[in-house]
Formats: structure tokens, sequence, C-alpha cells
């Protein structure tokens, strides 16, 4: 691949393959604590329409489908979103599930209330990352939540393999997905990335084991008052 070709978000054939994968599926599982804890300023502001983009097997689609959100699940992975259809079927809960790519949503403009992207659109090149965030913009009510993680330069695979683009690395020989383009920040890479976005919140800290430091970032889109749609 040359290297705008590998700016790309190809990281999806791996996931595909996890998704496969009993015992990988069983991993994801379980709704992050952060992502649970928000469901109470999402309540305060009186969200319904809820986007999980790039949803895996749906582990926090289904949790937003239970808490009583109106939710749409996206992903670029069949297996995942064949498993997390019929998780839902399974729990007799309402999700609207599509295979797609993050930098191109099929939604109207001001289509939701909250978007979700755990780790997710660091899968790729500073590109596509904005083009992701134009997308969340785009979709995003004025005053909507956005919810992400972006990679950490405290990551301890930041600068491993070989930097095809700015800040985006890809490590040939890597056996997980970081055989494919992964985006790293640093906190003013993280607000330049997310222009057009007003942050709530940020920090960075590892997720699950020393060295995988992740930013996990809360934005708002302006133009509103933060309350939800009448």
């Amino acid at each position: 691949m040359s290297g705008s070709d590998q700016g790309g978000s190809t990281a999806y054939l791996h996931w595909d393959e996890q998704w496969r994968d009993l015992d990988s599926r069983a991993a994801w599982s379980s709704p992050e604590p952060w992502v649970a804890q928000t469901v109470q300023l999402l309540t305060e502001r009186g969200a319904r329409r809820t986007l999980d983009l790039g949803c895996g097997v749906g582990r926090h689609s289904l949790f937003l489908a239970a808490q009583g959100f109106d939710c749409t699940a996206m992903d670029r992975s069949t297996a995942g979103v064949d498993h997390a259809r019929r998780r839902a079927m399974e729990s007799a809960l309402d999700v609207t599930f599509l295979v797609g790519s993050f930098d191109a949503l099929p939604f109207a403009d001001g289509s939701f209330d909250y978007v979700l992207a755990w780790n997710v659109v660091y899968h790729g090149d500073e590109r596509l990352v904005r083009t992701a965030a134009a997308e969340v913009i785009r979709v995003l009510r004025p005053g909507g939540v956005y919810q992400a993680t972006m990679l950490s330069k405290r990551n301890s695979d930041h600068g491993r393999g070989v930097e095809v683009s700015r800040n985006t690395w890809v490590q040939p020989d890597a056996a997980d997905d970081k055989i494919h383009p992964h985006v790293y920040c640093d906190a003013g890479d993280m607000l330049r990335l997310h222009d057009g976005l007003a942050l709530l919140a940020a920090f960075d800290e590892p997720h699950g084991r020393p060295g995988s430091h992740h930013w996990h970032l809360l934005f708002e889109r302006a133009g509103g008052s933060g309350e939800g749609p009448g």
C-alpha cells in the first residue's frame, strides 16, 4: 500500500475477524463505566435520539436502548452488526443497525442528540479523523453531545513501526489491529482535529493495562442551549 492508502480506515478487517470468535466477542460485552455515567447528563439534557458509531458487537447500543433511548448503531464490520442485531432481538430491544463507514454517515443533518464513538475514529489518518468529526457535527443537533476516545501520544504504541502520515503509525509486523493505521494525539492535536466542537471534558488515562493511554472526550455541538428537542 502507498502512504495515502495506509491512511484509510482498514482496521475493520481485523475486527470483522475478531467478532466471528466467541471469546473475542465476550471481552467486549459490557458497556464502559464512563458511557454508563454519561446517561445522567443525557437525561438532564432531554436527549432521546442516539447513535452508537462503530458499535462493534453492540455493547453500548444495547445498553442505551435498555435505558430507554432511541438508538441507531452502525459499524463497518458485518460480523459485528449481525451479532449485535441477534443480541438485540434476543433481549427484545429495539435498535436500528446499519453497516457503514464512520466518515460517510447516511443520516440527515441534526438527526441525533448524542453520538458515541468509543475506540473508533482514530483508526485511520488525521484526514479521516477530521472527516469523521465533520460528519458527527453535521448529524448532531445544536447542543448535542459527542462522546469519544482518541489514542494518546502517551500510549506505549506511539512511535512504533512506520509513520505513514502526520501522527499516523502502522506496525507492519503487528499481530493485532496495529497493522492498520492509527492516529495518536496530544492535547493540542486533539483540539485541532475536533475544531467546531466545544470541549466539555477531557482526560488521558490507560484503558485496562499499563501504557494503554487514551483520551476520553466529551464535546458539545455549538449553537444550542443543551436542552433536548421540544
